[in-house]
């Protein structure tokens, strides 16, 4: 695709970081962000201490054991989203907050049951699967217990759902940030096997043009320089034969070079998918098309024109839709492939044709296709045929490729 790759590249790069230790201090803050608004079930406890409800110890007691079991909850669960504590750790931490929730429900009431959602949230994050699994129902019935003790079961079961799901959501959380990264690496080692096989196709393919003729022009060379004394007209003979065999690999090259320059319809499909979404439009892409009797310079001219039309929405059109549709028709001309890109934006600048829709057209043209662009009420349309090959059945006319 022809749009600025850095959006993309920038979008791609803050994503990668889930599931990473902070670079620096911005990256901090915003890992922070993420975590704090959920200290809300805070609240009842800091309240319950305010309110002067106990004694001076019980005040000093439960002010301490807020504190340690706030920063204890904060430091294991950030460092689980970088660098996380080795298992014992972990698990002595999450013991930590399990006696401290237990010992400051039951010494000081009812207001301190939301405690339970952090231990719950902890075991969900922390902790291995299997773990976690049993972990959480023990959590939440350690919580109904505690309600039960301080004889308020209904805040206990306002708790349950709460206690119960976030922290089985959480285990899914894990699971999703482990996938997605786990997923990047799978397509960053998926690009660079395929940037690796295409150079060793490069390669092979260089020394299948280049290497019978560079050791047929080397040999005659030989010739010639031995020929040369005695015998110019033989000598001569063999630098035409060499003019002749270097113009010929020079011309094996360029076609090579062509064919791997040449877009391919699935990629640009690929492309823009991925430059609409990145713009933030709705795309609406057909998938793996059925090329099957075109030709490799209609398809080329397809993928031009598919490469203009969503290079014209992304940068002009202000759309927030764009549907695009291959469809193989019988026409009087015979058969076609037709590629239609529509957008529901302004449509352009409305100063007729640029650049890019004359030299498409001219493209088109020369594989034997036509070009159609139509400014709609709501947005804009262009449409690209090209020769389709092998005549169509019935059946086939009009069906989507």
């Amino acid at each position: 695709m022809t749009e600025d790759p850095l959006p993309e590249k920038a979008r791609a790069e803050r994503l990668i970081r889930i599931g990473q230790p902070p670079r620096d201090r911005g990256e901090l803050l915003r890992k922070l962000v993420w975590i704090l608004p959920w200290l809300v079930f805070l609240g009842a406890p800091v309240q319950d201490l305010l309110a002067d409800h106990h004694t001076t110890a019980a005040t000093t007691a439960g002010w301490v054991g807020l504190l340690a079991f706030t920063g204890i909850y904060l430091a294991v669960v950030f460092r689980t989203m970088g660098r996380p504590y080795s298992g014992w750790l972990v698990g002595a931490m999450v013991a930590v907050l399990w006696v401290l929730a237990v010992a400051l429900a039951l010494s000081l009431g009812d207001s301190w049951l939301g405690l339970f959602v952090y231990v719950s949230v902890t075991c969900g994050v922390t902790l291995p699967l299997r773990a976690a699994y049993w972990t959480i129902p023990l959590t939440t019935a350690a919580m109904m217990l505690a309600g039960w003790f301080v004889d308020d079961l209904d805040e206990a079961w306002g708790l349950f759902l709460i206690v119960l799901l976030v922290g089985y959501s959480m285990t899914g959380v894990r699971q999703l940030v482990r996938t997605t990264v786990e997923l990047r690496k799978a397509r960053a080692t998926v690009a660079q096997l395929a940037a690796n096989e295409e150079r060793l196709r490069l390669a092979r393919d260089l020394h299948d043009l280049l290497g019978h003729s560079l050791s047929l022009i080397t040999l005659k060379s030989e010739l010639a320089g031995r020929m040369l004394p005695d015998h110019p007209d033989k000598a001569a003979q063999q630098v035409a034969d060499i003019e002749q065999v270097s113009r010929q690999a020079l011309v094996d090259v360029r076609e090579a070079v062509t064919g791997y320059r040449r877009p391919r319809l699935a990629g640009e499909l690929a492309g823009a998918q991925v430059a609409l979404t990145a713009a933030g439009v709705i795309a609406d892409l057909p998938t793996e098309p059925d090329l099957t009797t075109v030709t490799e310079d209609s398809e080329s001219a397809l993928a031009w024109a598919l490469r203009e039309a969503i290079t014209n929405v992304v940068r002009h059109s202000g759309a927030q839709r764009c549907v695009v549709e291959l469809v193989r028709r019988q026409t009087l001309d015979g058969p076609m492939l037709e590629l239609s890109v529509e957008d529901n934006g302004s449509g352009g600048s409305g100063k007729g044709p640029g650049n890019g829709l004359t030299g498409l057209t001219e493209r088109l043209e020369k594989a034997g296709g036509t070009l159609e662009a139509t400014r709609l009420k709501h947005g804009f349309r262009l449409v690209a045929r090209v020769p389709a090959g092998a005549s169509l059945t019935a059946a086939d006319v009009g069906s989507p490729a």
